[in-house]
């Protein structure tokens, strides 16, 4: 599992930066990058920070495929977890942040 950053989506923000318990991530030319993906530790706190969605998280290889990516997508007080496989949105799970810590 490990995350990979999207050059072009990235707005050079640093919240990813800010984030991620391992100090993997780095900026070169106002853009994030992780150096070697393989130490990512798969905590996703630096695609809960990321507004520009240009981080998405390998899950890793399934059965007759090639993984699933994960992003995450915040709209107001609801949080999206979105599931694909290639170009295909395969589920999505959305949290609203009032009732996720209700009980």
């Amino acid at each position: 599992m490990s995350i990979k950053i999207n050059q072009d989506k990235c707005i050079g923000c640093r919240k990813c930066i800010e984030a991620c318990p391992g100090n993997l991530i780095k900026l070169d030319n106002k853009k994030a990058f992780i150096k070697r993906e393989r130490d990512c530790w798969g905590c996703t706190s630096c695609l809960k920070e990321c507004k520009a969605q240009a981080i998405e998280f390998y899950l890793g290889a399934d059965v007759g495929g090639r993984g699933t990516i994960l992003t995450f997508k915040e709209e107001g007080l609801i949080k999206h977890w979105i599931f694909s496989k290639g170009e295909k949105e395969i589920r999505t799970i959305d949290i609203n942040s009032l009732e996720s810590n209700k009980y």
